[in-house]
């Protein structure tokens, strides 16, 4: 009878855990090895092959976060203190941490209103405003003196927005989001990945706690290596010769309609920066060459949608008095790598001196 009762107290206790975390998610994301028993992270964590890269992808912002060295990083007075936001080609795809965006405006030693510049990568892949608008919200926590927000058309359509994972699985933090600020969201959208009452259990959420151990292991290596993704000896190079299509994302010519683009997230994320200055730049693209390169610029975009947006992105800055650099076609299109955005190190080296002036300038 005795044990009787052990195993059914062992068993009530099960159960009320499960039901106090499924009610009150702990924030066990927060609780990091990172920048404490090994440094913290260049670049957000993501990856598909963890035994290679020492990486994974995982949609808890806090562990995020909480992994990456600007949680380690204690503003110090003489900072000036910039954070870069966007998809895989600001994050660097094919491209070491040292070698990106991020780390070359680093490696250049820049100052801004007399301190020291200090850049942060806070990218990640998959192409999406609003993605990189929840990502920001986390942003602003740590007290940037600039933000640069490197987008492009890509990033525009309404059908683009929830569809990255990270979004989709973090419902949400995003509705929070939209409550406070005004972002413009549908919460019956069927692209946000719901969980169940059982999925929201400690073992419903099993996979996702075991995520977040696991990115503390790989820290181990990252701390030893820096090696964060794979570096394949080849690769499928960007495409150059193109489809004679017209249509984008089921826009087909002569009209780019913009109450099908999600301008509002960009309007959000300004509004939500407050006092603190973004700069959205219109990152650069390979423009192709090749076979039909009259009627698209890349796989990505015909001429006819890519020569809109550009004029309205123009407008819109000058009528909102946004930030605005347009940088498309800053960089030879040899330096692109597997995608019309993805950049070799030379072809950072090209935007890292385009943008140095645009930190230089914040005080002006």
């Amino acid at each position: 009878m005795k044990t009787l009762n052990i195993i059914l107290k062992g068993l009530s206790l099960f159960i009320i855990l499960n039901l106090l975390f499924a009610f009150f998610p702990p924030a066990m994301g927060k609780l990091s090895a990172y920048n404490i028993l090994f440094p913290g992270r260049e670049r957000l964590p993501f990856g598909e092959n963890s035994a290679e890269a020492y990486n994974l992808s995982l949609f808890d912002l806090d562990a995020m976060f909480a992994s990456h060295k600007i949680n380690g990083d204690e503003k110090q007075d003489d900072d000036f203190r910039v954070i870069l936001i966007g998809d895989s080609s600001v994050w660097g795809t094919l491209l070491k941490p040292e070698e990106t965006l991020a780390g070359q405006l680093n490696s250049a030693k820049i100052s801004a209103c007399g301190k020291n510049v200090r850049v942060y990568n806070l990218g990640y892949p998959t192409i999406s405003l609003t993605k990189d608008l929840l990502l920001l919200s986390r942003a602003l926590e740590y007290q940037p003196d600039l933000v640069i927000w490197l987008t492009t058309l890509e990033a525009f359509p309404m059908e683009k927005q929830i569809a990255s994972p990270l979004v989709a699985n973090n419902e949400e933090s995003l509705l929070r989001l939209a409550n406070s600020s005004g972002l413009k969201v549908d919460a019956n959208d069927p692209a946000f990945s719901r969980d169940s009452f059982w999925e929201s259990t400690i073992i419903g959420k099993q996979r996702a706690l075991a995520d977040v151990f696991r990115l503390q292991i790989y820290g181990v290596m990252w701390a030893a290596t820096g090696i964060d993704q794979v570096y394949p000896p080849d690769y499928e190079p960007a495409q150059t010769d193109l489809e004679a299509d017209q249509k984008f994302h089921g826009f087909e010519p002569p009209v780019l309609d913009k109450n099908s683009l999600a301008l509002n997230a960009l309007e959000t994320g300004i509004k939500m920066a407050g006092d603190t200055p973004i700069v959205i730049v219109n990152e650069p693209m390979m423009i192709s060459a090749g076979k039909n390169s009259d009627i698209r610029y890349n796989f990505f975009y015909p001429r006819w949608a890519y020569d809109q947006y550009r004029s309205m992105m123009s407008e819109l800055s000058l009528k909102n008095n946004w930030a605005y650099v347009d940088l498309w076609d800053a960089v030879p299109a040899g330096e692109f790598t597997n995608s019309a955005i993805h950049l070799t190190p030379q072809g950072e080296a090209v935007l890292t001196w385009k943008i140095a002036p645009v930190i230089t300038a914040a005080c002006k």
